[in-house]
């Protein structure tokens, strides 16, 4: 069996699916791994570490694709609209392709894979389950998306985040605000405090209280009801125009103490909840900024540009996009040991077997035997169900 592992396309990516270490971990006599030129140049790791691996290293993407059994990415189809077209092209019947694929918003990427007979595991959909927690890439990126956020708005803020009682006076600490409290939220709470700021924090979900005081924040609490604020997986539901302007109301005069809010809130397949309205931005004060982890998603706050700062009524907004990138090194051992404990799963004795029993297996295959078995995803597209036996197959 041939694995091959090609170089990221999508601009801006300097991730790669797999390091040196994960190749070393799974070549075999049965495996082996082909590397396209150059993929982990821009993380840190040359052709050479990947040779001293084990792997073989390809100049042709062509070669990779007409001879693999398996391709790894990490901006796979969905995910990369921006170049995958060629890719798609290339792909065969009774080829694997493993990677992100932003499945809920892309789905008719999944039905163009299905096309050509190819089958496509999509890894964001990857189950909230103990079993399954090394395999999470979503919680491996957030997390370092959360502590870069910190490092972000700490660098736009014309502050320094700790207090310091120096000669020439006492300078207070900075006041950080987390919106939204999942993995990346929680990771942005603790680097922000680890950086002496006073950090507060906020999620609907009421379970969300204790996770904050255990990373040192005080949690922000607001008379609103959250009895349905929780959904599957523990991700907030997506909430009433109602819900969201008495949200906005009472967060206001929290918002206008604040030097730094940096904002999380997503909902898969959805577009972001605006958390932060123009009237908020106006209430805060002159030179704070707000860094909106959900601008890839539309933004948390309603100025946000992605991918540019914009500055509003004296706030600086920052729209970051794919912002884990920017740590590639390590970006990349996270994800590459979520890949290579998904492998271990699905490979036995050097061959693929994907047990649809399993419901990690049933989770994340989003394109198979020319059809999109995943139920859910077929409702995006509007494709009547499958039978159970078809899907299994």
């Amino acid at each position: 069996m041939i694995i091959g592992i090609t170089r990221e396309l999508a601009i801006g990516e300097k991730r790669v699916a797999l390091c040196p270490d994960n190749v070393q971990s799974l070549c075999t006599a049965k495996v082996e791994l082909w590397v396209e030129q150059n993929s982990g140049l821009q993380a840190g790791f040359s052709d050479k570490d990947y040779q001293l691996a084990g792997a073989k290293i390809i100049t042709s993407r062509d070669e990779i694709f007409a001879k693999s059994d398996v391709i790894l990415q990490v901006q796979s189809f969905g995910s990369n609209t921006q170049t995958s077209q060629d890719d798609l092209k290339r792909l065969r019947p009774q080829q694997l392709v493993i990677g992100m694929m932003d499945p809920l918003a892309q789905p008719q990427a999944a039905q163009q894979v299905a096309e050509t007979g190819a089958t496509a595991i999509a890894l964001e959909m990857v189950p909230r389950i103990s079993r399954a927690q090394s395999m999470d890439v979503l919680s491996s990126m957030a997390t370092l998306a959360g502590y870069r956020s910190v490092l972000l708005g700490a660098e736009a803020a014309p502050r320094i985040l700790p207090m310091l009682m120096t000669a020439a006076g006492t300078l207070q600490p900075a006041r950080v605000l987390i919106m939204g409290v999942g993995v990346a939220g929680l990771q942005a709470c603790a680097t922000a405090k680890r950086l002496g700021a006073i950090v507060e924090a906020y999620d609907v979900r009421p379970a969300a209280r204790e996770q904050i005081i255990s990373v040192g924040a005080k949690p922000v609490e607001l008379d609103l009801p959250t009895e349905t604020t929780e959904g599957a997986g523990g991700y907030a539901k997506k909430q009433s125009e109602e819900f969201l302007s008495l949200q906005r109301k009472l967060m206001t005069e929290v918002v206008a103490h604040q030097d730094i809010i940096i904002t999380t809130a997503a909902v898969p397949g959805a577009k972001s909840p605006i958390l932060v309205t123009e009237d908020m931005l106006k209430a805060m004060k002159q030179g704070s900024v707000v860094v909106d982890l959900a601008a890839e998603r539309g933004g948390n706050c309603e100025l946000t540009k992605l991918g540019e700062t914009n500055v509003a009524h004296g706030v600086s907004i920052l729209g970051p996009e794919n912002l884990v990138s920017d740590v590639a090194f390590h970006a990349s051992q996270m994800y590459g040991k979520n890949i290579q404990t998904f492998l271990e799963l699905i490979f036995q004795d050097g061959q693929i077997n994907l047990d649809f029993d399993d419901e990690i297996i049933t989770g994340t295959v989003v394109a198979h035997n020319s059809e999109v078995p995943h139920p859910y995803m077929r409702k995006l597209l509007n494709l009547p169900a499958l039978e159970v036996e078809q899907q299994s197959k």
